[in-house]
């Protein structure tokens, strides 16, 4: 999968299937992105290809922990944005900045409770008030995925005590 900036100077290729994609509904994206949700493919920041200019930027987050953008240095577009919680090992893709946005479609939505009440939400397609535990939702092989880079920091993080 491939997607790009709007400018067009920062591309970037995503070089494996997301592990899972949520639509988040939280007050916090919608302030964010200026719309209703935000619809965000995780996938292991390793996997994803970046060509162009980029510049990082921290933002606040619910959590207080708060989140790192990585936008074009040239027009701004949020490409992706690591959370405090998962720190920088897995990127979550704003699937609107992909080629085909369509191919990555939301297999959760989150934070139903804050929801726009004239967004309609599939009804083939979970739907939490709030968060969700990932071991109820996501697919085996996504979780291996998780569980294999959750070993990885472990490795790369020696026990400081």
């Amino acid at each position: 999968m491939d997607g790009r900036c709007i400018c067009g100077a920062l591309r970037y290729r995503l070089m494996e299937p997301p592990m899972f994609t949520q639509c988040c509904h939280c007050s916090w994206c919608q302030r964010e992105t200026g719309s209703a949700f935000a619809v965000n493919a995780l996938i292991e920041t390793a996997r994803v290809e970046v060509d162009g200019p980029i510049v990082e930027r921290t933002i606040p987050s619910a959590s207080g922990k708060g989140q790192i953008l990585v936008q074009c240095a040239g027009c701004g577009t949020t490409i992706y944005g690591h959370y405090g919680g998962g720190g920088r090992a897995v990127a979550f893709v704003r699937t609107g900045t992909l080629d085909d946005p369509a191919a990555c479609p939301p297999d959760i939505h989150i934070y139903t409770t804050t929801k726009r009440p004239w967004v309609l939400l599939p009804p083939d397609v979970p739907a939490m008030p709030e968060y969700y535990r990932a071991s109820e939702y996501w697919p085996a092989a996504s979780l291996a995925r998780r569980d294999a880079l959750r070993a990885s920091q472990q490795v790369e993080r020696p026990n400081r005590s």
